[in-house]
């Protein structure tokens, strides 16, 4: 199936879930960034929490991260700043590399805007970054082949819910073309990836339960602001360093929070 067609039964069937949902009449509802927007279409007035997402003041979903406004509120995956640390690491830990790919999400606000902080940031670093568009499978591992066929590469992969589906293919293909590769969740690199920094999923899912609580016992969405992560961790899988020929700098290494061995 084409990838747009695919993504268009995941909407719809995001939509008939949240309907199907709201028609439950619950007093509050919890859910993922990739379940947001169908939420938000389904109901203006049942309370919903995010758990994390990436800029839902940018997709339209809320009006300010201060006053969210509405019957929306949760946490953020990252903050945007973060991304131009993704292409700073990489840089740190493969020096050698001039040429990086950006796997992002174009269809999404969220994708283009982390594509866009990190080309930002690319001059004063030194090397040449451009955007590899995450569609079906085949067009992924297509354009990650085609960016490896010359030298000196890197990969960068963006948050988005179509990179965490296309995880494994993701980090088999960084492997196979020796490709250095930073992460925005902890997930790939337990799964074989190089490094990551980013929150995780854990960490939000964890803090938003506490929104749902205050909210039952009360409180609006609409005056709940919307939060980024409070710390953000650094995962290192040294066999896979060692696999690229890969000496990790002791700078890096005294702040990674946990080694994978």
């Amino acid at each position: 199936m084409p990838a747009g067609a695919q993504k268009d039964v995941q909407r719809w069937r995001r939509e008939a879930n949240a309907a199907e949902l709201v028609a439950l009449a619950p007093h509050v509802v919890l859910v993922s960034g990739s379940s947001l927007p169908a939420m938000v279409q389904a109901t203006r007035t049942v309370p919903i929490v995010f758990a994390f997402a990436v800029d839902p003041v940018g997709s339209g979903l809320i009006e300010s991260l201060s006053r969210p406004g509405g019957n929306v509120t949760g946490f953020l995956l990252f903050e945007y700043d973060l991304c131009a640390k993704w292409l700073e690491l990489l840089k740190e830990i493969a020096p050698g590399v001039s040429r990086v790919a950006v796997l992002r999400d174009p269809t999404a606000i969220a994708g283009i805007g982390q594509f866009a902080v990190i080309q930002s940031v690319a001059r004063s670093v030194g090397v040449e970054v451009r955007p590899l568009n995450l569609r079906d499978a085949a067009e992924t591992e297509r354009a990650v082949t085609a960016f490896a066929s010359s030298s000196n590469g890197g990969l960068i992969v963006a948050g988005t819910a179509l990179a965490s589906v296309q995880r494994n293919l993701i980090i088999e293909l960084a492997a196979h073309h020796r490709l250095p590769a930073v992460y925005f969740d902890r997930l790939f690199v337990t799964n074989g990836g190089l490094i990551s920094y980013g929150a995780g999923f854990g960490d939000g899912w964890r803090r938003a339960t506490d929104y749902v609580d205050r909210i039952l016992k009360g409180e609006r969405p609409a005056d709940m602001p919307v939060q980024a992560p409070t710390k953000y961790d650094l995962v290192l899988n040294l066999k896979t360093a060692k696999a690229l020929g890969l000496t990790i700098p002791p700078a890096v290494l005294t702040r990674v929070d946990e080694v994978i061995e």
